[in-house]
């Protein structure tokens, strides 16, 4: 079988095309790309198939699973995909683990470290309780999220672009010190002991919440990720789509409640926003994938992130 590779201009990617067998897979395609060219690693390339001319529809996307034989359209001997750079790529784990490891690290040198002498700040500073409960409360979030990246998601996608890598690190890396610098702070007011009590309690109940709904949403995928979209069943599932989301924000909710600034406050409303914009998502393609028709089962009356109020 004769593949041409070409990219979305029509330009030729690999000159006179490629050789491969009649059994080859999309993957010893994008392993027969990288021998060419060297720079374009499997997870670097997207291989779609070529569109008429003036179409407007969505371009496939070749699965790596599959044989070169599932798209071709009558003509076994020969097949144009169009390939695309995706630029570097680094796996979902590497992301996930600079991203928690920034906070984890930061938030204790405001703790530990007499940082506000820098900031001019010669009094001398009086730790209060709350204080070390929200380092002991942080510090098992972020340590919880890397175990859970190693040991207990399973990703559908193998890589992430590298640029998301600087992104998500600014993201977490600037609130970790934003929030640790005034938790800290010489200056900070502490609330009531019964209010710490309340905050840190629920905040904690709803991280050990979270980490079984990781562990209900890593049964819906194999090992190796697969499994495609299922719809999520049991605990919260039931009456939630993005249980996992709802916890994340409640929890965050109950480190703000026991600690009180704007900075936590700032961080529990922009990750709010982010994560709801992605369950809406998520709620929106589970509807249109279980829509009840042609045997496909209809997806459950549920909220989406946060009830009882969406």
């Amino acid at each position: 079988m004769k593949v041409t590779v070409v990219s979305r201009s029509g330009r030729e990617v690999i000159k006179g095309g490629l050789e491969l067998s009649d059994s080859a897979t999309v993957a010893d395609l994008q392993e027969a790309i990288h021998q060419r060219t060297r720079k374009f690693y499997p997870s670097r390339q997207r291989l779609t198939l070529l569109l008429p001319p003036g179409s407007k529809e969505r371009p496939v996307v070749l699965s790596y699973k599959k044989s070169l034989k599932d798209y071709c359209d009558g003509n076994l001997d020969q097949l144009t995909v169009v390939f695309k750079d995706l630029g570097p790529q680094v796996s979902y784990r590497t992301l996930f683990f600079w991203e928690y490891v920034g906070p984890l690290v930061l938030y204790p040198i405001f703790y530990y470290f007499p940082v506000y002498l820098y900031f001019g700040y010669k009094g001398e500073r009086v730790i209060h309780p709350v204080q070390t409960y929200a380092l002991y409360y942080w510090c098992f979030h972020y340590f919880k999220r890397i175990m859970e990246t190693f040991f207990v998601h399973r990703f559908s996608h193998a890589t992430s672009p590298l640029s998301n890598v600087f992104r998500n690190c600014a993201y977490y890396w600037s609130f970790g010190s934003y929030i640790a610098y005034y938790v800290n702070h010489p200056l900070y007011s502490p609330v009531s002991d019964l209010q710490v009590k309340i905050g840190f309690g629920f905040g904690l109940l709803c991280q050990i919440l979270n980490f079984y709904c990781h562990i209900l949403l890593r049964n819906l995928r194999s090992p190796a990720g697969n499994g495609g979209y299922q719809i999520p069943r049991g605990f919260l599932f039931n009456i939630v789509t993005c249980a996992n989301y709802t916890t994340e924000i409640y929890q965050w909710l109950g480190f703000n409640i026991a600690t009180q600034t704007v900075a936590g406050y700032s961080f529990l409303i922009v990750a709010a926003l982010i994560m709801t914009n992605w369950a809406l998502a998520k709620h929106r393609r589970l509807k249109k994938l279980f829509d009840g028709k042609d045997g496909r089962p209809r997806y459950p009356r549920r909220w989406v992130i946060l009830p009882p109020f969406l």
